[in-house]
């Protein structure tokens, strides 16, 4: 057993306006939410003050399950403290969280009630800590649980870096205990750098898989690698049915480095990617959908046939990994830009264009790097937008500035701004 902490009082942060967001840091360009392939358009409306809403009261979805909310305000909460460069985060049937160490190669079991935290043995992390290979981004990455009353249910699934490549491994968790693995998926390009990693059960019940380019050219615009792509697979690894091309495990093509995936309550699949140089970016992602990874990186990609995103940030600003949705926006956690990001719902009735999505705002900050974003299983989404979210930091990576308690697991409760 690990040194684990309980929550701590709370620390309430206030609303922070679009406007707010994009200058906080004085670093990059500002985040908009229309896309640009260059510096964000200043419009004859943006140049001037918004006007303050004339209701405070969110508008309801009706069937859909969204909910269009101006402004939030965040209380966060420490759940547990002393995590070793933690990676991915799921939850379990019994209401307890899994946690994967990248450099550690091993998962943990945190109680986000006491905040203790039990390791996982057995065969399995045995196999995970002997043959996982580390060094950069790569190591011990996604992990995600088997949907109940679903094919694999309550079964572990995780994506590590293995000696031939990135692999996808099964795996069924007792307790603590972990039973020896199968992979369900190898192949998978791997490098030091753009690795992918995230998985995640969509709501058909199919597996879905983000990987990297693995910093080689050519990767993510070839059909036929698994590198740069979101695949779409069952619990034995095999194409899902009515996949884009028959036979085959990818949905969409063209990213450089997905590392956060998502859906909203109408069914809506989002994507948060790591840009290059320039832009970082929330895509909607859709079945056979090109991203444009090289071609174009941000927007302006649409008369060569590529998708553009809904909301696009400087890299200084952002660096998104990972990706929870809730029924009143997108909430995506910043690397290098050390923050949690908001991008709030502007339809009730979803959408794949950015007029569907507002403007970006901070929510959440003086945390460092943030890793990954849930949203808490047990916590009743409220028809007026409010939920609840568990963000794992990020500083002991290797690329932060770790302070003391790091990293930790933190609950962040949303409720919409009075």
């Amino acid at each position: 057993m690990r040194n684990c902490c309980r929550r701590g009082a709370a620390v309430v942060i206030g609303v922070l306006a679009a406007a707010l967001a994009a200058c906080s840091s004085g670093q990059g360009p500002s985040p908009t939410g229309s896309g640009s392939g260059g510096p964000p358009a200043t419009s004859d409306a943006s140049s001037e003050p918004p006007e303050e809403p004339a209701e405070t009261d969110p508008t309801p979805s009706g069937e859909t399950g969204l909910v269009v909310v101006p402004d939030v305000e965040v209380e966060v909460a420490d759940v547990a403290t002393g995590l070793d460069a933690p990676w991915g985060l799921a939850g379990l049937p019994d209401g307890t969280l899994l946690v994967s160490l990248r450099d550690e190669r091993g998962l943990v079991v945190v109680d986000p009630d006491s905040g203790e935290i039990q390791d996982v043995g057995g065969p399995g992390a045995d196999e995970l800590r002997d043959e996982t290979v580390t060094g950069g981004e790569s190591g011990l990455l996604g992990v995600a649980v088997g949907p109940e009353g679903g094919d694999g249910a309550g079964e572990v699934f995780v994506y590590r870096t293995a000696a031939d490549g990135n692999e996808v491994l099964r795996g069924t968790l007792d307790g603590t205990g972990l039973s020896e693995l199968d992979v369900v998926l190898d192949g998978i390009p791997a490098a030091q750098f753009h690795d992918g990693g995230r998985l995640a059960f969509g709501p058909d019940g199919f597996l879905y898989v983000a990987t990297g380019d693995a910093t080689q050219d050519g990767t993510s615009q070839d059909p036929g690698s698994l590198g740069g792509k979101i695949l779409r697979i069952t619990v034995d690894g095999e194409p899902a049915p009515d996949n884009p091309e028959p036979g085959s495990p990818v949905w969409s093509l063209g990213h450089r480095n997905v590392q956060g995936i998502a859906w909203d309550p109408t069914g809506r699949m989002l994507a948060s990617e790591f840009g290059q140089n320039t832009w970082d970016e929330l895509n909607v992602v859709e079945p056979g959908g090109n991203y444009g990874w090289p071609d174009v990186e941000g927007s302006g990609g649409q008369a060569d046939g590529f998708v553009d995103p809904v909301a696009i940030w400087g890299t200084d600003d952002a660096s998104p990994s990972g990706l929870a949705a809730t029924r009143e926006g997108a909430y995506l956690a910043g690397l290098g830009g050390e923050r949690l990001w908001r991008v709030p719902f502007a339809s009730p009735d979803g959408g794949s264009s950015a007029d569907a999505f507002g403007e970006p705002q901070v929510v959440v900050e003086d945390l460092g790097r943030l890793r990954a974003v849930l949203v808490d299983p047990a916590v009743e989404q409220g028809e007026d937008g409010s939920s609840a979210l568990y963000v794992l930091t990020n500083n002991t990576d290797g690329r932060g500035e770790p302070r003391s308690g790091d990293d930790r697991l933190v609950r962040v409760a949303i409720s919409p701004a009075s």
